[in-house]
């Protein structure tokens, strides 16, 4: 079905039976994505008194209880209460779920400490057009990235020169296909967190990180229509579910 709607004050049609996912679900079990040492997802069925919440176990329909760590669990989109004092939850600061957004490839610059990095030099040698919201994808890219297991290993990040351009140009929802977009151990600065939400100093309440998205080879390059969907938990962040849709 062709929508037609305005966004940022354009009128805007896309594809809506086109959508592309950019998300890793929450599953069970080793062959998941994982990162920060953050035990796997667990789902069960729900046991109370004689009930059992499993069909196949005489309970009279499904009921599962779920344990997981959105942060480490799959894709999940954060806020700015994921580095602030103050308890801030997702549902309170994103209230826009449709943006025009980019999806870029970029190749990680390898620093001297050996560190893959994105700087603001790669950033810049890219023409980005001026949308909210941006997509990063990291090459190499296949799919051992949904199975990939990032504790100890260091992914790639973001430099803070980077992100500070990202965030002057007017980028206020960030995705991308790493665990984070701060070094793995940085004794908890989280540059590229505090820069890209200018937190404490002059905080950008609505904006958005969106970590661990997967995009494949078959999506290209090129500007999108982005929908980012969250549950409404009372946290700082929450497994999400990412789509672009192709404009008409």
């Amino acid at each position: 079905m062709i929508l037609s709607t305005k966004i940022n004050g354009e009128n805007i049609s896309f594809d809506s039976s086109k959508g592309m996912e950019l998300t890793l679900p929450v599953q069970q079990g080793p062959n998941t994505v994982n990162a920060y040492y953050i035990p796997d997802a667990k789902i069960a069925p729900i046991k109370v008194g004689s009930f059992v919440g499993d069909v196949n176990q005489g309970g009279g329909c499904n009921c599962e209880d779920i344990t997981f760590n959105a942060h480490g669990n799959g894709t999940h989109t954060e806020c700015v209460g994921h580095i602030s004092k103050e308890r801030i939850a997702l549902h309170q600061c994103l209230n826009e779920f449709l943006f025009m957004a980019e999806l870029i490839s970029v190749i990680p610059t390898m620093a001297d400490n050996g560190d893959r990095v994105i700087t603001l030099e790669t950033l810049k040698n890219i023409k980005l057009h001026q949308h909210k919201a941006l997509a990063i994808r990291t090459i190499q890219n296949d799919d051992g990235k949904k199975t990939k297991r990032y504790s100890g290993t260091n992914p790639t990040y973001l430099s803070k020169k980077a992100m500070l351009w990202l965030r002057e140009s007017g980028v206020e929802h960030l995705l991308i296909d790493t665990p984070s977009v701060d070094k793995e151990e940085d004794g908890g600065e989280l540059a590229a967190h505090h820069t890209f939400w200018n937190y404490p100093q002059n905080t950008r309440i609505n904006c958005t990180i969106t970590e661990l998205i997967y995009a494949p080879d078959t999506i290209k390059d090129g500007q999108y229509v982005l929908n980012i969907l969250v549950g409404a938990f009372d946290s700082d962040a929450s497994p999400s579910r990412i789509i672009l849709y192709p404009l008409v």
